[in-house]
């Protein structure tokens, strides 16, 4: 890693607003949500944009397909007020069954435009091999969508021209990009020590998704001290990392 490569702690100071963009309810929570916590904590505007509408999660199948993305809309609007967050945009996406289309990309950039953000945070574009869960194909197409968006669509006045003639909706700039990094290779980490048990607390409202899990808690820490190590924070810290793109 080249010296100026080094991972280093989230220490912005200014206040922020940070665009949250993901594929489906509860993937903020379970990569972000020390994260989120934090930053909101420290004063920062944060806002979550949802692509899929979650529909093909849970495991009851005498909940139908309708009722389940119902559900998923309330218990992320919950996870989120235990995080510090009141503004959602749902797209309604099939949960499963999305790709990068210009369609998709005309409703992500739309989104950008109306929220104005300073970060954009995201999924990664990439499929991990080390990582079935990491590399879930929802997961990767919305972060080459929200990549996409951001550039060229977003900024450009003449992309979409129906956002700005039709909804007035101006071209936006979005200064930085970062990636969620479920593995090793990241050059920007988040110290989530003090968020960790409302990160906890957050994934728990997504009853629907978390309700089996017999050792949440025990995974998140494991997977934030595995981050915490990566970052060289010292013992009994937690961390979420990301791979931060300068994308003006």
């Amino acid at each position: 890693m080249e010296p100026d490569q080094t991972p280093q702690a989230d220490q912005a100071t200014d206040s922020l607003t940070i665009l949250m963009m993901v594929a489906h309810p509860d993937d903020i929570d379970f990569g972000n949500g020390g994260s989120v916590a934090t930053w909101t904590e420290e004063g920062h505007r944060v806002v979550y944009c949802l692509i899929t509408d979650g529909d093909a999660g849970g495991f009851d199948e005498e909940v139908s397909r309708t009722d389940m993305a119902t559900i998923r809309r309330e218990e992320q609007r919950a996870a989120g007020a235990i995080l510090g967050v009141d503004e959602f945009h749902f797209l309604g996406w099939p949960d499963g069954r999305l790709y990068v289309s210009h369609e998709l990309r005309r409703d992500l950039a739309r989104v950008i435009r109306r929220v104005r953000p300073d970060r954009v945070v995201t999924q990664s574009p990439t499929r991990n091999l080390r990582s079935m869960y990491g590399s879930h194909p929802d997961h990767t197409a919305a972060g080459e969508a929200v990549m996409c968006a951001v550039y060229p669509d977003a900024r450009n006045p003449f992309a979409h021209p129906e956002l700005l003639a039709e909804e007035g909706l101006a071209a936006h700039t979005v200064p930085e990009v970062w990636i969620s990094h479920m593995g090793e290779g990241a050059d920007h980490y988040v110290d989530t020590t003090a968020a960790f048990e409302r990160k906890v607390d957050a994934l728990r409202a997504h009853k629907s998704q978390t309700a089996h899990m017999d050792d949440l808690r025990g995974r998140m820490w494991g997977w934030g001290r595995s981050q915490a190590k990566a970052a060289e924070f010292g013992q009994d810290r937690l961390a979420e990392g990301y791979v931060v793109l300068d994308t003006r």
